[in-house]
C-alpha cells in the first residue's frame, strides 16, 4: 500500500490523565512549525455516540466544532495549539464505530456475511483513521487513542493500529507509547517496572511501541533511559522523558530539548528542520511575565471540577497574556449563591464570568450574581445560560416582571423572556440535536460587540436549545439592554449589552472554543481589560460613591 500521509499513533499505558492529548498536541506544534501539515484526530473507546449528553462531572466539557460535533475536550488542546480547525473527522467513539457498521449491515452491505470485531470493527476504525490522511490536506496525521493499553474496550483499537502498521508498510506509521515512571520515596528512586509492563501488554497485542514518552517528577538519569530501551526494545534516544511542567504550554519547548520531533521525522523518513517557534515563545514570554494580576470569578454549577470549563480557562491564559495580565480565575459555586453572601463573594473580583450549563440547579444564584455585577458596575460576561441569566435577572428587576424565567426552567412561567427555540419543539432524541456548530451573527453598528470584534458579521460556534424570547425584545431594548448581534438569516438574539454599564456583554454562543494561543478570542481580550481597568479605577469610583 503507498501512501504519502504518515500516521503517528500516541496510546497509553500505566494510568489514564497522564496527558496523551498534550503530548499529541506538542508534537503535532513541533511539526506544524517545521512546515508540516499536521492534523490530530481522538479515537475514544467508550460506547457513546459522542460526549454530547455526558454530564461534565462525567468526562469534563464537550467541544463543539465549526461543523457541530460534539466532542471530546481534547480537540479544543489541538485547536489550541495548532490554530487550525478541526471536525467531525477528528473525533471517533466506540459508539459511533458500532453504530455505522450496525447501519450497514442493517443495509444488507456485508453480503449475508456474520459480522464481527475482526474484520468489520477493525475496518471501520483504520476507515475513520485514513479519512483526515486520504483528503490530501495533511502530510501527518496523530491519532490518539483514548484509555490504557490492557483496557477491553481499546483492544479494536490496538488491533486496528497493529493492522494498519502492517497495511502502511515501513516508514508510513509509527506507535508513541506514553507511560508513568513512577518514584517511590520510600525507596528513594524512579521504578521502570510499570513501564516495562505496559510495554509488554502492548506487545502482546501485536503492537511494538517505536518510541517512549515517560511521564515523570523527576529527572530520569541515563542509566535508567539505557534500562528502559534495552528492555522496552526501543533505541535509547527514543526514550523520551516528559518531566512535570508549570504549564501545558512549556511542553512543546520541552518535547524539542528532548529530540521528541527528530526521532519521529527520522522514524518516518522525513526531513527535519528547526522549528519556527517565535510567536510562541512570545506568547509563552507574556504569559510568563505578567505586569500586573487580576480576579475574575468564574460563576458556574460544576466548578468542582475544572475541566468542566477548560476552554473558558484556557480562554483566559490567552486573553491574560495578551494584555500581560495574569488571571486569578476564583470558581465560585452558583448553588451556595444568595442574596446573604453575594456581597461577600463577589464584592472583591474585578470580573465575573456566568459560565454555560443546562438544568435549573443553582440557576438563582447566577442570577444574583448578575444582579450584583449589574448593580455595582462590576465588568461581565455571560456565556450561553449565562447571557439568559442576565436577560431573565434585566427582565425581574428592570422590567418588573417578576415571575421571568427560561421555560427550560419553569414550563409555565408567565413571562417566557428565554425559549425553547421553534425547531426545538417536536425533538425526541438528546444527543446532537441541540442548535450546534459555527453561524453567522450581524453585528449592530458602533456596539461595543462591534468594536471589539472589528467586524459587521461574525462566525461562533453553539450549543443550546433554548434562546431570547423576540417577542420581549422591544420592551427590553426600551429599558436599556440591547441586542447587538442577530443572527441574519433567523433573527436570533445572540448577543445583549447594556451601554450604560462600564462593561456588560452576554453572549448565546460559546466565544471561548475560538480561542487559541495564536489568536485569543476578542471578547476575552476585552473583558480582561475592562476588568484591569475596574481594578485601577472603578473599584476607587465605586467607593467614593458609597
Amino acid at each position: 500500500m503507498t501512501t504519502t500521509t504518515k500516521y503517528i499513533f500516541v496510546t497509553g499505558g500505566v494510568t489514564s490523565s497522564l496527558g496523551k492529548g498534550i503530548i499529541a498536541a506538542s508534537l503535532a506544534k513541533l511539526l506544524q512549525a517545521q512546515g508540516y501539515r499536521t492534523t490530530i484526530q481522538k479515537l475514544d473507546p467508550y460506547i457513546n455516540v459522542d460526549p454530547g449528553t455526558l454530564n461534565p462531572y462525567e468526562h469534563g466539557e464537550c467541544y463543539v466544532t465549526d461543523d457541530g460535533a460534539e466532542t471530546d475536550l481534547d480537540l479544543g488542546h489541538y485547536e489550541r495549539f495548532l490554530n487550525v480547525p478541526t471536525s467531525q473527522a477528528n473525533n471517533v467513539t466506540t459508539g459511533r464505530i458500532y453504530q455505522s457498521v450496525i447501519q450497514k449491515e442493517r443495509r444488507g452491505e456485508f453480503l449475508g456475511k456474520t459480522v464481527q470485531v475482526i474484520p468489520h470493527i477493525t475496518d471501520e476504525i483504520k476507515e475513520r483513521v485514513q479519512i483526515l490522511g486520504k483528503s490530501g490536506d495533511y502530510d501527518i496525521v496523530i491519532t490518539e487513542i483514548g484509555g490504557t493499553v490492557g483496557d477491553i474496550e481499546s483492544l479494536p483499537y490496538v488491533e486496528a493500529v497493529r493492522q494498519l502498521k502492517w497495511d502502511l508498510g515501513d516508514n508510513n506509521a509509527i506507535v508513541i507509547h506514553l507511560t508513568l515512571v513512577p518514584f517511590l520515596s520510600a525507596a528513594g528512586e524512579l521504578k521502570t517496572k510499570p513501564t516495562q509492563h505496559s510495554v509488554k501488554t502492548l506487545m502482546e497485542s501485536g503492537v511494538m511501541a517505536d518510541i517512549l514518552v515517560c511521564r515523570t517528577e523527576h529527572e530520569l538519569p541515563d542509566e535508567l533511559r539505557s534500562k528502559l530501551a534495552k528492555f522496552c526494545n526501543v533505541r535509547e534516544e527514543a526514550v523520551i522523558q516528559s518531566i512535570d511542567a508549570s504549564t501545558i504550554y512549556d511542553v512543546p519547548n520541552l518535547m524539542l530539548e528532548q529530540g521528541l520531533d527528530k526521532v519521529v521525522l527520522k522514524k518516518l523518513a522525513l526531513e527535519s528542520y528547526t522549528p519556527d517557534l517565535t510567536n510562541w515563545n512570545k506568547f509563552l514570554q507574556r504569559h510568563k511575565n505578567p505586569t500586573t494580576e487580576i480576579t475574575i470569578g468564574l460563576i458556574g454549577k460544576y466548578v468542582e471540577l475544572q475541566d468542566s470549563y477548560k476552554s473558558i480557562l484556557e480562554a483566559f491564559i490567552h486573553a491574560g497574556a495578551e494584555n500581560e495580565v495574569k488571571v486569578n480565575v476564583e470558581p465560585i459555586h452558583s448553588e451556595y449563591l444568595n442574596q446573604d453572601n453575594i456581597k461577600v463573594k463577589l464584592s472583591h473580583l474585578d470580573g465575573v464570568l456566568v459560565a454555560p450549563g443546562f438544568g435549573e440547579r443553582g440557576i438563582e444564584g447566577k442570577i444574583e450574581a448578575v444582579k450584583f455585577v449589574r448593580e455595582n458596575n462590576i465588568p461581565f460576561l455571560g456565556i450561553c445560560l449565562g447571557m439568559q441569566m442576565a436577560v431573565i435577572e434585566f427582565a425581574r428587576n428592570v422590567l418588573n416582571l417578576k415571575d421571568a424565567n427560561s421555560t427550560e426552567m419553569d414550563s409555565k412561567t408567565p413571562h417566557p423572556v428565554i425559549a425553547l427555540m421553534d425547531e426545538q419543539k417536536n425533538v425526541t432524541d438528546k444527543g446532537g440535536t441541540m442548535r450546534l456548530g459555527a453561524w453567522a451573527c450581524d453585528l449592530k453598528m458602533n456596539s461595543l460587540a462591534q468594536k471589539v470584534y472589528k467586524a459587521n458579521t461574525i462566525l461562533e460556534r453553539h450549543r443550546h436549545r433554548f434562546e431570547f424570547n423576540n417577542s420581549y425584545k422591544e420592551q427590553i431594548e426600551a429599558a436599556g439592554m440591547l441586542a447587538t448581534g442577530l443572527n441574519p438569516d433567523t433573527g436570533l438574539v445572540e448577543i445583549i449589552e447594556i451601554p450604560e454599564h462600564p462593561w456588560f456583554v452576554g453572549v448565546q454562543y460559546h466565544p471561548e472554543y475560538k480561542s487559541t494561543v495564536a489568536n485569543p478570542h476578542p471578547l476575552f481580550v476585552a473583558f480582561i481589560k475592562a476588568a484591569l481597568k475596574h481594578k485601577k479605577t472603578g473599584k476607587s469610583a465605586s467607593m467614593a460613591q458609597k
